[in-house]
């Protein structure tokens, strides 16, 4: 069958059954290394989304692929009614980059924000608390119903009745935050850096300040990493930044290198509220998980991703800045290391369909933020490719 006949036929297929949920870009995808991949028709595009910020480590990092290759040959999935090394060693090593003690291994960021939810609620029915877990508007924690309700809106629209007990207030208004949490909070959550919300970082001073409100209050506070962690913003996790360290932190994406897995990090103190059989998971943590995202995390560290995505992140947006100076295309650029949003004066969706065809593939987020999660092995060259490619279409769309 020759290229042109794979893709279509690949689209057909999923157009007649699978359900139509997605408005996918026009290309069927082969394969991809770094920051680059390939359709079947032998096009190359520069990979500004990674995956939605998962392929941290660049498309088939030799690495990840040669811990997949090594450990399907030995164990792929016996349940967690057994110890894995794979396993152990991992929650070991994410103990020690977050802090917490405790680690909970799932498949996704929506079972680890679900995971997260069911310590708070229990915990909070240990210490007899009737009230709610407050989020942050515009944040986003996923798609099932228990996220929706702590997210924006139009996620929850046609899903009614939404679950009841949580409430979301202002980004980054203090005083809010001073006015909800109270003894009867359960919790606090929010993303140090919001994704889907437009790339807006959540203040040092706000972090702070809910910090020691939950402390005054009994509360947990619960920060949503599934995005801007695993090395993303310059930082292994988005808190670090602020010094403000949580109860709990969510995280997945970037966390296996491409390779489906999640993981919830607990201090003693929410850890403790769970019971034997409270929650379980079937596939999450298996031996295969867990060794992809050994190394996808020790790449992150040994080949001090970190670093390169703070010096990467400045040199883009130094770019951007100086290619579009004297132009009224962009109201802000916000973000840090290689999680940036471009917000536009004007709809960002034809600014990304436009550069998809001139072979880049970016996202657009809240209408007009174009949201740049690239690998963070992208290289200085493909960058400039970005930018000139991206300052192109700002000037036949400005």
């Amino acid at each position: 069958m020759n290229p042109a006949d794979i893709t279509k036929q690949a689209q057909d297929i999923e157009h007649e059954h699978h359900l139509p949920i997605y408005r996918r870009y026009p290309i069927t995808l082969e394969k991809g290394k770094g920051a680059l991949v390939w359709d079947y028709e032998g096009n190359e595009y520069l990979d500004m989304l990674a995956g939605i910020a998962v392929n941290n480590t660049g498309h088939c990092h030799p690495n990840v692929v040669k811990a997949i290759k090594d450990q399907a040959e030995k164990l792929i999935h016996p349940s967690n009614f057994f110890y894995t090394k794979p396993q152990s060693d991992l929650a070991k090593l994410l103990s020690d980059l977050s802090g917490l003690e405790r680690v909970f291994f799932c498949n996704s960021g929506v079972e680890a924000l679900e995971a997260a939810l069911k310590i708070a609620r229990k915990y909070g029915n240990n210490h007899n608390k009737k009230g709610d877990i407050i989020a942050v508007e515009r944040g986003f924690h996923g798609r099932s119903l228990a996220a929706i309700a702590l997210g924006k809106p139009k996620y929850q629209k046609g899903f009614a009745p939404i679950p009841s007990g949580f409430k979301t207030i202002p980004f980054n208004d203090i005083e809010a935050l001073e006015n909800e949490i109270n003894d009867e909070t359960i919790a606090f959550a929010c993303e140090p850096i919001q994704g889907e919300g437009g790339i807006h970082e959540v203040s040092g001073d706000y972090l702070r300040r809910a910090r020691e409100l939950c402390d005054k209050h009994n509360a947990l506070l619960f920060f949503d990493e599934v995005q801007c962690g695993n090395g993303r913003t310059g930082k292994y996790f988005g808190f670090e930044h602020h010094g403000v360290k949580p109860d709990m932190i969510a995280t997945a994406k970037g966390l296996g290198g491409g390779f489906p897995i999640g993981a919830v990090m607990a201090n003693e103190k929410a850890a403790q509220a769970l019971d034997y059989g409270d929650h379980g998971t079937t596939y999450g943590g298996n031996p295969l998980a867990c060794a992809a995202s050994l190394a996808a995390v020790r790449t992150i560290l040994d080949e001090d991703l970190m670093t390169q995505a703070t010096e990467k992140g400045t040199y883009l947006v130094k770019q951007v800045k100086e290619k579009t100076a004297g132009t009224d295309y962009i109201k802000d650029i916000r973000g840090k290391g290689l999680m940036i949003g471009i917000e536009l004066y004007f709809p960002g969706k034809p600014v990304v369909m436009e550069m998809l065809e001139q072979f880049v593939i970016s996202n657009v987020t809240m209408d007009t933020t174009i949201r740049l999660v690239p690998p963070l092995v992208i290289t200085y060259d493909q960058i400039d490719r970005f930018v000139d490619v991206f300052v192109n279409v700002l000037e036949k769309h400005g």
